[in-house]
């Protein structure tokens, strides 16, 4: 604990205001522009260099962004200004730990003013050395996640682009010795959802019965719990509702109509979700074939205030089925690789958490990285190779190198 002291946030890091920038002003470029809920869009111009730390403050307040590209800070961030010789890197774990969101000002809107966060006092590890090592541990599990994201990235779009390809485009398998009859393969026909998927609508069970703490069964009431592919598990129920069995397809009802997520588990579905299974088990066909027909949300449904849709309207939605065979040989295709997706996200869940467990153990020192002899990963070994290019670079005629 020796190499830990007590400071101010303020000793450690400087904080800055982001910029204002309009839509209009937004010239669309290889610059990022950081807002408090992370890139919002992308300039051709920056305000500060990378690598950078921001985090939020209004909006999504306390959130804390890592980039390492020079970058926009908006108006709605802070940026450090200054690290003030700490490594970028671990300040952005650094500050994770201090949960910034509750530092906010008191007002009616809640912000986070700079002034204030540079009084807060913290317990910091001075030594250059120390923090390079501590964000090294970290940052090996989120180069692993960001690796395993973009990798079920590029499987999603295969699958998706492959089922616009087959049935949108009508390229398949044979499309070429197929017969034109009304301008789609002979054996297409139109037909109504209900036909070839059951609907089970969700109904939400008494208040009562939820609880945090892990008690029952996942309770969904709509798309606040959605993850992007798979619902996160925050509210449980001990009631016996209506339920999705696992694998089942997640489809919002109520606005937005027709976003998509999958059970990975079984689960409780309240009233804003219906819980759809292909007829014959094709649910890999039957999720791409959603997603492709709901790329637009609320294209079906009605209400006052809020689009909605009854379980008779989703049951007569209009669609084009596709032959048996061809349905089957999608479903050979696509299914090992949603299977692979969900190995993946499953993957993800389990880095982040131990990532998060060591993370306070690592910045408070309680876990000591003296005697840790580590292998820095590739992200920061390029950062290291950038500084030093950088640093070649600004060497003045004389050999004294400035300090960047």
């Amino acid at each position: 604990m020796s190499a830990f002291s007590k400071i101010k946030l303020g000793d450690a890091v400087t904080f800055q205001r982001g910029f204002d920038i309009t839509k209009v002003e937004q010239t669309l470029g290889e610059v990022p522009i950081i807002s408090s809920s992370g890139i919002s869009s992308t300039h051709n111009q920056s305000r500060a260099k990378g690598p950078g730390v921001i985090i939020g403050r209004k909006g999504t307040l306390g959130t804390v962004h890592f980039v390492r590209q020079d970058y926009w800070p908006h108006d709605t961030t802070l940026w450090v200004k200054d690290f003030k010789n700490s490594n970028p890197e671990f300040i952005s774990y650094f500050l994770r730990t201090l949960k910034l969101e509750n530092f906010d000002t008191g007002s009616s809107n809640p912000t986070l003013n700079r002034n204030h966060l540079h009084k807060i006092g913290v317990v910091f590890p001075k030594e250059p050395a120390t923090q390079r090592k501590i964000a090294a541990i970290l940052a090996v599990y989120d180069d692993l996640i960001e690796t395993n994201k973009r990798r079920i990235t590029l499987l999603e779009k295969m699958a998706a682009e492959t089922y616009r390809e087959w049935f949108v485009r009508m390229r398949f398998p044979g499309y070429r010795d197929s017969i034109l009859v009304k301008g789609v393969p002979k054996g297409w026909e139109a037909t109504q959802f209900g036909q070839i998927a059951n609907i089970t609508m969700g109904q939400s069970p008494k208040s009562e019965f939820y609880n945090n703490s892990g008690q029952g069964l996942p309770f969904h009431q709509g798309v606040g719990t959605y993850g992007d592919r798979f619902p996160r598990k925050v509210t449980f129920c001990t009631a016996n509702g209506r339920k999705a069995k696992k694998g089942s397809i997640l489809f919002s009802v109520r606005a937005p109509v027709g976003r998509l997520n999958i059970a990975d588990c079984e689960v409780i579905i309240g009233r804003g979700i219906a819980a759809i299974r292909h007829k014959e088990g094709k649910n890999s066909y039957l999720y791409y074939l959603l997603k492709t027909i709901f790329a637009n949300e609320d294209i079906i449904g009605n209400g006052s205030i809020f689009n909605s849709v009854g379980k008779d309207e989703l049951a007569r939605f209009a669609i084009l089925t596709h032959p048996n065979a061809l349905i089957a040989r999608f479903e050979e295709f696509a299914r090992p690789i949603d299977q692979q997706i969900e190995t993946l996200i499953h993957s993800n869940s389990v880095l982040t958490e131990t990532r998060d467990l060591l993370l306070p153990r690592l910045i408070s020192g309680k876990l000591s990285v003296a005697d840790l002899d580590i292998q820095f990963p590739p992200s920061m070994r390029e950062g290291d190779e950038e500084a030093e290019r950088k640093a070649l670079d600004s060497t003045s005629e004389s050999g004294q190198v400035h300090r960047l």
